[in-house]
């Protein structure tokens, strides 16, 4: 399990996305929900916009990561 760590409320899962390095770029992240499965605390998601707090999960590309406050 990997951490993402925040300095802020929440995180987008677009952002999320950028910051696991799993994309390079923001516009990517539309093109990569659609391609790839992705869950959030166990339940597919597919919207860019979802908002992630402090303790949710996030499962992609056979990992788990756990988002955490700074």
């Amino acid at each position: 399990m990997t951490t993402i760590e925040i300095t802020t409320p929440f995180l987008t899962l677009g952002q999320f996305l950028k910051e696991a390095g799993l994309i390079d770029s923001g516009g990517a992240a539309k093109w990569y929900l659609g391609e790839n499965s992705v869950t959030v605390n166990g339940a597919a998601e597919e919207r860019r916009g979802r908002k992630l707090y402090p303790d949710d999960q996030v499962s992609v590309a056979g990992q788990t990561y756990v988002i955490v406050s700074a």
